[in-house]
């Protein structure tokens, strides 16, 4: 089993208390450094975009209850060149990155040949650049950069219609990783059907508009979209870096894109926090079939899978101290986030999803980690989730890494 880290830099509120951003960014360096000297195989960082708390003062806002900033890393390229600049053996990854904002799929590949331009400038340098990318959860960081409906049948459509702009974005970010030249006419088209929404409702409000924009006789069985990025003849530079150091990963669990996108190159998947159990293990089936073949088999630990941890091994505190102090502290966190985040997740995706949490003293976490992970896969491992004390931080880290691990490991043989 693998064991990956990530860490949110979220500036919320924790019992009244918000660390300023220069204590924020300090800690983050404090627990990176620890996961590189732990043995963590790669550390994720979460990136967002404009002030979430300032966005509760819009007409429509996307999460009206989150206290404090969701996170403060804005570049992951900027950070990620400190991160490497300060670790030795820890690989860096996004989790995860939006191709639908600062510049869209171009100016994204462009930064990613730019970064490992550098990267790779020390030829015995093997720690990999992970980029993770998704549309995006909260949208309203996406508007002001023109991802907003451009018509009345886009805007009838828009649910539907973002997840085809991203994959629109995903084919045009991959093709320039890749080295290609391109142009937009050769990219793909959307074409909307009933098929691509929820309901009969939701399509019948597709057609209308439709109809009516287009001053149509009858409903369309189906609604052609204009591209979004349109581009004449293109590549990016510089263009001769290695592509060993690259490695590719989905934030999304749409099966027909995760398919898609590895018609052009290896692209893994991330575990998104609220899977259910089912889903991944149809994941891990369609990609032993999909997986592209230049990155050989696929492999379980290619879909790293989100888990918080709620560890305990103060010294101060018996087994038994330790089991009910971190189900006080993990109920404290857990029911901040899901009521900072009421109304932006599915409640039947929240009802159905597995537990993503483990919870308890060094013993209670392994044995809880071994009854619903296979050998084989990859735990991206959440320690600092709603925690402003970072020494507390490291310490779960450092018994997770020296206690638990080793603990699941010897269960598991």
């Amino acid at each position: 089993m693998d064991f990956d880290i990530f860490l949110s830099i979220a500036q919320t509120p924790v019992q009244g208390h918000t660390p300023d951003e220069d204590t924020m960014f300090s800690n983050f360096f404090d627990q990176l450094r620890a996961a590189d000297q732990l043995g963590f195989g790669t550390a994720w960082v979460a990136q967002a975009h404009l002030s979430t708390e300032v966005q509760k003062r819009n007409k429509n806002p996307v999460i009206p209850h989150w206290e404090g900033e969701v996170g403060l890393c804005t570049d992951f390229f900027q950070l990620a060149h400190l991160m490497f600049a300060k670790t030795r053996n820890i690989h860096v990854g996004s989790a995860v990155l939006s191709l639908l904002i600062q510049g869209g799929p171009v100016a994204t590949a462009e930064k990613v040949g730019a970064f490992l331009a550098l990267h790779g400038l020390d030829k015995k340098e093997q720690r990999k650049l992970r980029i993770g990318f998704s549309a995006g959860r909260f949208e309203f960081m996406a508007r002001p950069y023109g991802i907003v409906p451009r018509d009345i049948v886009e805007e009838a459509a828009w649910p539907a219609l973002r997840g085809q702009i991203f994959a629109e974005a995903c084919e045009i970010f991959l093709r320039l990783v890749g080295g290609e030249v391109i142009n937009s006419n050769d990219v793909r088209k959307t074409i909307l059907t009933r098929s691509n929404f929820r309901s009969d409702e939701d399509w019948a409000k597709v057609q209308k508009a439709t109809k009516q924009r287009d001053s149509l006789s009858s409903l369309p069985d189906s609604v052609d979209i204009s591209n979004r990025y349109v581009f004449e003849d293109l590549k990016n530079i510089p263009q001769d870096w290695n592509r060993g150091l690259l490695d590719l990963i989905l934030g999304s669990h749409d099966p027909i894109l995760q398919k898609e996108v590895n018609k052009i190159r290896p692209v893994k998947v991330f575990n998104l926090s609220i899977t259910p159990p089912e889903l991944i293990e149809a994941t891990h089936k369609a990609m032993e079939v999909h997986y592209h073949l230049d990155g050989g088999p696929w492999k379980r630990n290619y879909m790293p899978r989100t888990l918080m941890v709620f560890l305990n091994d103060e010294s101060d505190l018996s087994d038994a101290e330790q089991t009910e102090a971190a189900k006080g502290e993990a109920e404290k966190a857990l029911n901040s986030y899901w009521g900072a985040l009421e109304r932006t997740i599915d409640p039947m995706k929240v009802a159905r999803a597995a537990d993503n949490s483990v919870i308890g003293n060094v013993e209670d976490v392994a044995q809880q980690i071994v009854e619903r992970f296979h050998p084989d896969d990859c735990i991206m491992a959440w320690f600092d989730f709603f925690n402003h004390d970072s020494s507390r931080v490291i310490r779960n880290m450092d018994a997770f890494m020296n206690k638990v691990a080793p603990r699941v490991q010897e269960l598991m043989a």
